[in-house]
């Protein structure tokens, strides 16, 4: 009997704990963080991608200081480049949802691991990209933080995983931090734009929380 009431009790934490961390998840995700960002001198245009999961944000090479763009593999072809962050092993071993095992998402989730900056390739605009206005300076905020989230060699070089792309247009980098569940490939965005002064949500693990700050 003592043993059956353990095991309810641990069952009961099981569900409660993930049901508490959605709750929370979308409570702050519903606070909007500088709601009334300085538009009124944006001049540049960026994007916000997502596969429906994992958000990217999205920058035409133009607008790409030199810092960030040295030592990134990136063709002449190219004209814009989606910055991706997250879990090293979760990145390389689960290519698609059909190869998600339980083994990886709780490694990504709970113990601490590697990270890495995927970096894909695009030559034209996609129609399914949210587009977004930013100010000179925001712009250049937001260089600075995808400029800081690389793991540098000790020659100050980003460190590129060569051969470890899903296909020719997209690479991965070493990267600082460890994914966690409070800290996720889109809580990363989410913090991105927050850092640069534009419209964000307070804190958001969903991909949903930033793109539906700027579809409203």
């Amino acid at each position: 009997m003592k043993f059956l009431k353990k095991l309810f009790k641990y069952m009961l934490y099981l569900l409660i704990i993930p049901g508490v961390y959605v709750i929370v998840s979308l409570l702050l995700t519903s606070i909007t963080v500088n709601k009334i960002a300085d538009n009124v001198h944006a001049v540049n245009t960026i994007y916000l991608n997502t596969n429906g999961v994992h958000l990217d944000v999205v920058i035409p090479k133009d607008q790409i200081d030199k810092k960030l763009m040295e030592g990134l593999n990136v063709e002449d072809e190219a004209k814009y480049l989606a910055f991706g962050w997250g879990d090293e092993n979760f990145y390389l071993n689960t290519p698609t949802w059909g190869d998600l095992t339980f083994k990886n998402a709780f490694g990504a989730l709970f113990l601490k691991s590697n990270s890495l900056i995927h970096l894909t390739r695009y030559s034209q605009n996609r129609s399914d990209w949210v587009a977004l206005n930013v100010t000179r300076a925001q712009l250049t905020t937001l260089n600075h933080y995808l400029l800081s989230s690389f793991k540098l060699d000790s020659n100050g070089e980003k460190v590129i995983l060569k051969g470890k792309g899903y296909s020719t247009n997209d690479d991965f980098y070493s990267a600082k931090g460890s994914y966690s569940c409070f800290k996720t490939c889109n809580s990363w965005v989410n913090s991105a734009f927050k850092t640069s002064g534009l419209k964000s949500c307070y804190w958001t693990p969903f991909d949903f929380g930033l793109i539906n700050k700027y579809e409203d």
